[in-house]
């Protein structure tokens, strides 16, 4: 396939594979910021379900996944979202008493 693309064209796929943990950074931080103002109960069920699939992209382990999504804990959520955009330590789940 990349022999159809012109070089200018690959340029363009090598800067997003370059750039794509950034890419994926900023989209979670986008569906955070998206959660705090929907009230649509199908808008924000379409968007917990984006935040899971952004925070596996991210590479948050699949633990924490489960701690922030199912629940919809917003604050933990946004609080990941912050340490992946700034390269941060990603908070982890606390193991349930």
């Amino acid at each position: 396939m990349t022999k159809d693309l012109t070089r200018y064209q690959r340029g363009i796929v090598n800067r997003y594979y370059e750039h794509k943990g950034t890419i994926h950074a900023t989209r979670l931080g986008e569906i955070v910021s998206d959660l705090s103002v929907e009230s649509d109960a199908k808008k924000l069920d379409r968007l917990w379900k984006s935040a899971g699939e952004y925070l596996a992209k991210c590479g948050v382990d699949a633990a924490t996944i489960e701690a922030t999504v199912p629940p919809r804990n917003i604050k933990l959520l946004g609080e990941i979202a912050g340490a992946v955009m700034t390269g941060g330590p990603i908070p982890r789940a606390r193991p349930k008493a």
